[in-house]
């Protein structure tokens, strides 16, 4: 993997994750998702700070746009480490395997290639976390011609966060019992997942009712 997926226009992204190759894959397209729902928190900021209905709320605005670029940022970032990371999962894989030394070397590759592999998704879901607290915390402040933005940030970050649950749920069986990151990424993803449903559901009806 040679270029930046992050850098590529929309249309080529999206087709690039149409092909057989799988990567970019679902792990990038999470982290893509959850950094469009940072953006999305950013716009709505920018579309109500400075207006004198929210000139209460300005420091927790300022608060929620400053926490919103560096989400974007990470995320953005993370959607190319997933990429990158993969890689090295299918590159550790093709290893070759004919001797016992063979084996034991790719097994350590692997195995290695996998943690990272883990780690990306893992940290996409815990930021994309924080997004959805952002969309949260905008959703009573924002103003009302743009509430809507504020529902689609937070749809897409719950979207990253589930997407990236996934990503790491499907690579746990590939690590070792013994292995610290397995349990750590397994309680990472029963914390960002707890309570999810039903704070998706209090933000829909925070924008809901805004709507009118």
């Amino acid at each position: 993997m040679d270029d930046q997926i992050t850098e590529l226009p929309a249309r080529e992204l999206v087709e690039r994750l149409a092909t057989s190759d799988p990567i970019p894959g679902g792990g990038s397209a999470a982290a893509i998702a959850g950094a469009m729902g940072a953006a999305l928190v950013r716009m709505v900021v920018a579309l109500t700070s400075g207006r004198p209905a929210a000139a209460e709320s300005e420091p927790e605005l300022t608060e929620i746009a400053v926490a919103a670029v560096n989400c974007q940022s990470e995320l953005l970032n993370l959607a190319q480490l997933d990429a990158a990371a993969y890689d090295g999962v299918v590159r550790a894989r093709r290893l070759p395997k004919e001797t016992e030394r063979d084996q034991q070397a790719r097994a350590v590759q692997v195995a290695a290639a996998t943690r990272e592999a883990t780690r990306a998704p893992m940290h996409t879901a815990r930021v994309a976390n924080d997004v959805l607290g952002l969309a949260e915390r905008l959703a009573p402040l924002g103003n009302r011609n743009a509430i809507s933005d504020v529902g689609v940030a937070a749809l897409l970050a719950a979207a990253a966060i589930r997407g990236a649950a996934l990503n790491v749920r499907i690579n746990l069986p590939s690590l070792g019992e013994d292995e610290p990151i397995r349990a750590e990424a397994s309680d990472e993803v029963d914390r960002v997942l707890a309570g999810l449903d039903e704070r998706e559901r209090k933000i829909r009806a925070a924008v809901e009712e805004r709507l009118g």
